[in-house]
């Protein structure tokens, strides 16, 4: 198999059809679409935990890993309070290394307000690039959580911010000297600075209070495997125009000069949700100085549409993350 999630046929076929035994008190447990599990304990409070474990190389793949897990735990409606942190390195590593990596993680939960709960580090030589694992810990009001499954037809489906910017950071971290030979330095200055939008959890909170009915964190495969994520989970269609989708410049020149596309590059900090009255939640947003775009609609049947003026393309299932063709350079 290529480097990044399993396949989604895979992921049905050999794990979530061999997940059998339920508990009462798991509401929302592993599924299509959902990165998030939601647990009732009694009371009207109820918890709700998210991992993602991260791979890459870099000097920001702590922070990528924390906001992956932080960012699903928002989109599904919660107040993230604390994260578990489990890091494999290889044996090349020094305690340095160590420190600067904890040093980040840190920093990332104090502007998010959240305590590292527990943090466990291990040396092993199966490992090329740390592997960093972020469990991240929510509650939310028994009601309040957000779901995919409450998807329906006819919604608009509004994207916040832009997509690929974990994508775009990584490769500039990682190639620099390569896009100095084309790029000014105040143009890679500036990509360097989106690690700034990396968090969703402002514009899901006010998604929240507009009364959004579902959101997706846009994480690996792109926005055009998390639209696909998206509408397999809740089982509606989408119309998508191309054109709506909001990216940056940055982005188009940098995944343009590595021949990737940027609509299936990494795209942490942008959020995918599903509202009766996109505008209102758009105007919403804005008022939080959130950029934010209507990019499409559901629909009541299976087909799933990307149009970019007359021409019309279908989506397919999530592939590999785009930025794995520049990692293995």
């Amino acid at each position: 198999m290529k480097t990044g999630k399993i396949p989604e046929n895979v992921w049905k076929r050999s794990v979530l059809k061999n997940i059998q035994t339920k508990r009462k008190e798991v509401t929302t447990g592993a599924g299509k679409g959902g990165n998030c599990a939601i647990f009732s304990l009694g009371g009207q409070k109820m918890t709700a935990v998210s991992s993602y474990t991260g791979h890459w190389i870099g000097k920001s793949a702590p922070r990528f890993a924390l906001h992956g897990s932080i960012n699903a735990l928002a989109a599904s409606g919660a107040d993230v309070v604390a994260a578990e942190v489990s890091v494999l390195l290889p044996e090349e590593s020094e305690e340095a290394d160590i420190k600067a990596l904890t040093v980040q993680l840190e920093e990332e939960c104090a502007v998010l307000g959240i305590q590292i709960a527990g943090c466990c580090m291990g040396i092993s030589d199966a490992v090329r690039y740390p592997v960093i694992t972020v469990t991240g810990v929510g509650t939310l009001q028994e009601g309040d959580a957000v779901s995919i499954e409450r998807m329906t037809p006819g919604l608009d489906i509004v994207a916040s911010k832009w997509i690929g910017l974990t994508g775009t950071l990584f490769i500039v971290e990682n190639k620099e000297s390569e896009l100095l030979s084309r790029y000014p330095a105040r143009f890679l200055k500036e990509a360097k600075g989106f690690d700034r939008f990396l968090s969703v959890v402002p514009e899901a909170a006010t998604a929240i209070k507009s009364g959004v009915c579902a959101m997706h964190s846009v994480e690996e495969g792109g926005i055009f495997g998390a639209l696909w994520e998206m509408a397999a989970g809740a089982g509606v269609g989408l119309e998508i125009d191309l054109k709506k989708i909001p990216v940056r410049q940055e982005t188009i020149e940098i995944c343009e000069f590595f021949e990737l596309n940027p609509y299936e590059t990494a795209s942490g900090g942008c959020l995918l949700m599903a509202a009766d009255r996109g505008g209102d939640l758009v105007a919403e947003l804005e008022k939080m100085h959130i950029p934010a775009t209507v990019i499409g609609k559901t629909t009541g049947n299976n087909d799933r549409i990307v149009m970019n003026g007359e021409e019309r393309r279908f989506l397919e299932p999530r592939k590999p993350d785009e930025i794995y063709k520049v990692m293995v350079r």
